[in-house]
């Protein structure tokens, strides 16, 4: 594996809040894609060491779509967890509290297909949006 990517964003919104937004499928589905013309119209998420985290992204024109995967490593409730995606790769967030606000931080590893740049951009995105969806509501 190459180096890991991370990516950050600080949610205006307490610990428990943020976890909250960011594992239980109803907001889930709210926030998990990375522009307008997309959108997650399921997911769900067995929060246990082995459970299993699955998210339907799809283009709203039908175009295009893909489940993404992932099965539980680690899981500290309220402050991080890791997971695996079927190839192997590894995901870890991590929720910091910063005064009134709380730091997510997502570090993972990335894939061979496209450009790290392309990858960090993507997935910063998709943090950025779960950001605007959990400071809003």
């Amino acid at each position: 594996m190459s180096n890991k990517i991370t990516i950050t964003a600080t949610v205006h919104a307490d610990a428990k809040k943020a976890w909250e937004y960011y594992t239980e499928p109803k907001h889930i589905t709210q926030w998990n894609f990375a522009d307008p013309s997309w959108h997650c119209p399921a997911a769900s998420n067995d929060m246990q060491v082995g459970g299993k985290y699955s998210a339907r992204m799809e283009a709203k024109d039908g175009s295009f779509g893909f489940e993404f995967e992932a099965t539980y490593n680690a899981i500290e409730p309220g402050k991080n967890f890791t997971y695996t995606m079927p190839d192997g790769r590894e995901v870890t967030v991590v929720f910091s509290p910063a005064d009134d606000a709380t730091e997510v931080t997502v570090t993972f590893d990335p894939e061979n297909q496209n450009p790290i740049e392309m990858q960090r951009g993507g997935w910063q995105l998709i943090l950025n949006n779960y950001k605007k969806y959990t400071d809003e509501n």
